[in-house]
């Protein structure tokens, strides 16, 4: 099963930095072959993130785009059509997970090439939608609790006291379960209408952010944290290290200017409380984990909001909004 030599597709892009929203452009494309590494996919739905808004505003100027015009969004789940000469892990008809170049991107399409060694299969037990929302967040969320010393291998018996904020966003809600998994104990913020959301994922303690104890990240049982994982913004060291157990660690998965600065003071004072700006990775090994997980029911996807393709302009939006409770899903195809 081939995809049709030749022939157009939808897609979605935007041709300069900038414009939010009302920038992106619905056009006809030639579909994708891949490269003998590589395999084309039919796109069942993808997932957008902070990350992919951002590169439109220019944040990561002048490394990506790379060119333009711009198909974005990374995160897709969708069936393999067309396997490049060197692949032999993956076949026509196989339902898949993947992670797509981020400096080509492709994910507000009908179909998009993707590289083999970010592409994983989806079993049965796993919609698309499920799958497309975890590349960058579930994988986010997952090397973070590493970063902070958590082990999620079968005997680990971490018992670290934890807190999760903004823990009703896409990252945060993996967050919360993930460090369940892995045998914390788990605080959380969050705003009103998700605390009970948060606390049926898993969370031991959930904070209203807005009130005096979630602002001070306080918490209620007066644990000290030794991670942090740092899914919101605008929150000041100092308000984190008066929390923080002696070698307590924050581990910011949205570093900043200034969170760089403190990261470097930190270490070169030889400070026990440590704030470590975290840069994601593409891990197969990892979405492999983190699919297998969903397929056991033991990881959930929370989805905010489902949107057509030809509505796409709606779920970025909605993403640049920032208030989503989970995942927001295009839906490319059945």
């Amino acid at each position: 099963m081939a995809a049709p030599a030749g022939k157009l597709m939808h897609a979605v892009q935007y041709e300069s930095y900038g414009g939010g929203a009302a920038a992106l452009k619905h056009v006809e494309v030639p579909i994708p072959s891949p490269k003998k590494d590589e395999v084309t996919l039919k796109l069942e739905a993808s997932s957008i993130n902070p990350i992919d808004w951002k590169i439109q505003k220019g944040l990561l100027r002048p490394f990506l785009p790379r060119t333009f015009p711009y198909v974005p969004v990374p995160d897709v789940a969708g069936e393999v059509v067309e396997v490049g000469s060197n692949v032999d892990s993956l076949k026509a008809g196989d339902k898949v997970v993947s992670m797509l170049y981020l400096r080509r991107g492709g994910g507000l399409a009908e179909y998009a090439v993707a590289s083999a060694s970010m592409t994983v299969k989806r079993p049965a037990e796993v919609s698309a939608a499920e799958g497309a929302g975890l590349p960058i967040a579930g994988l986010t969320a997952l090397q973070s609790l590493k970063s902070a010393g958590i082990r999620f291998k079968v005997g680990s018996e971490n018992g670290a006291n934890i807190l999760v904020t903004a823990a009703s966003g896409g990252v945060g809600l993996y967050a919360v379960q993930l460090a369940k998994l892995g045998n914390c104990h788990v605080s959380a913020t969050c705003g009103a209408r998700n605390l009970e959301l948060v606390k049926n994922l898993g969370a031991d303690e959930v904070l209203d952010y807005k009130t005096p104890g979630g602002a001070a990240l306080e918490s209620p049982s007066g644990k000290k944290y030794d991670a942090v994982i740092h899914c919101a913004t605008r929150i000041p060291w100092s308000t984190f290290e008066r929390n923080l157990a002696e070698s307590g660690k924050v581990i910011d998965i949205t570093p900043n200017a200034t969170a760089f600065l403190t990261a470097a003071i930190k270490k070169i004072t030889f400070s026990k409380k440590q704030l470590v700006p975290l840069l994601q990775s593409a891990n197969k090994e990892e979405l492999e984990l983190l699919v297998g997980l969903v397929k056991e029911g033991k990881l959930k996807t929370v989805v905010d909001s489902r949107h057509p393709l030809s509505q796409a302009e709606a779920a970025w939006a909605k993403s640049i909004d920032g208030h989503a409770t989970g995942k927001i899903i295009v839906d490319v195809g059945p």
